[in-house]
């Protein structure tokens, strides 16, 4: 079969790879769908920062190269014995965390804060950007006929957004800043309309990403144009209950510290490349809180009702649609290099039309 691999810096390849044999407890999948994920792009541009290089993971026993992609759907075509509550022809998600059950984060059932957490597409164990995967039943989620397989590979990066919003003090009614609008941060807007915000706040430098943000019901802050922290303040009434940082930018980080109102806090999300001086000052004298999450837990089947009802949908968020043989070109570097770019989706299946 086909598989995008990871062998280094800027060094991905398409290649021919054994098809994936079934355990026991395992289902085999056909991907329908993948979309590359942001901490995709941080392992092409910067990494290995999740992929073990040199020593193999400790969950997987596998090492680079690694078949990459954690955001995906697909069909049940094969099962293992002793798969009890899954079947050949169910359409999936997959939840795709592996945690040692057994350190003290996973007794907890904090399961994404295991010693040795890893992701599926990125400590080994196959990944979606492939034309099958073999995966734990215990990590597979059902999806009805009527969302679409795209998606259904929205249901991850959606679950990091939920998570996220779940795991901050924001309460119904609240007031929300979203600096960065890219995948994640949109996913953001997304969940904080489900949980109740009355105002929410995009900032953004790319008009594109900052329209988007508006046509999910945000108002759009330009940094470029108008200081964003002092336009917060002005419209939040002194700041923002809870701001969540999204670019992983050492200076957005202070800047969403300052939106925060008097006890507010900042939940950060993004996965940062190199260190962010802050002065405590900034959260001593206003009482603020900083919190950051790592993956999610327990909300993939929270992520898939809320679809149902309509949130975090495929069509205003997937951007371009593209066939895994051009996933480097068209995909990755595209995120490099296209700022207009939101979600690009990835079938293992060659594309009539690759355009959204």
């Amino acid at each position: 079969m086909q598989a995008l691999r990871w062998h280094g810096v800027k060094d991905l390849r398409v290649e021919t790879i054994h098809e994936p044999e079934v355990g026991n407890n395992q289902v085999k999948i056909r991907v329908e769908a993948c979309g590359i994920c942001g901490s995709d792009l941080h392992e092409y541009a910067a990494g290995p920062i999740f992929i073990p290089e040199g020593k193999p993971h400790p969950l997987t026993n596998e090492q680079a190269p690694i078949v990459m992609g954690h955001e995906f759907s697909g069909q049940i075509v094969e099962i293992g014995e002793r798969v009890s509550s899954l079947q050949v022809g169910d359409r999936v998600v997959v939840e795709p965390i592996f945690a040692c059950g057994q350190c003290a984060a996973c007794r907890q059932g904090k399961y994404n804060l295991c010693e040795q957490m890893g992701f599926l597409g990125l400590a080994g164990g196959g990944g979606g950007f492939s034309e099958f995967v073999a995966v734990d039943e215990r990590m597979v989620h059902k999806i009805s006929d009527n969302l679409s397989y795209e998606q259904g590979a929205l249901v991850e990066p959606s679950a990091v957004a939920l998570y996220a919003v779940r795991s901050s003090t924001f309460k119904v009614g609240d007031r929300a800043a979203v600096f960065g609008t890219g995948p994640i941060g949109l996913l953001v807007i997304e969940a904080l309309k489900a949980s109740g915000a009355s105002e929410i706040y995009a900032v953004e430098l790319s008009e594109e990403r900052r329209n988007k943000a508006e046509e999910l019901g945000a108002i759009g802050i330009n940094p470029a144009e108008k200081d964003a922290v002092q336009e917060i303040i002005e419209l939040a009434d002194g700041g923002v209950d809870v701001a969540f940082e999204v670019t992983g930018v050492p200076v957005v980080l202070n800047q969403a510290i300052q939106s925060a109102r008097i006890g507010g806090q900042v939940m950060i999300v993004s996965i940062f490349e190199r260190e962010a001086s802050l002065h405590p000052n900034q959260i001593v004298m206003k009482e603020r809180s900083i919190a950051g999450i790592i993956g999610y837990r327990g909300v993939f089947p929270a992520v898939i009702s809320l679809m149902q009802q309509g949130y975090f949908p495929a069509e205003k968020l997937i951007t371009k649609r593209i066939a895994l043989s051009d996933i480097v070109e068209k995909g990755f570097e595209a995120l490099l290099k296209e700022k207009n770019q939101v979600k690009i989706m990835v079938s293992p299946k060659p594309l009539k039309s690759i355009e959204a």
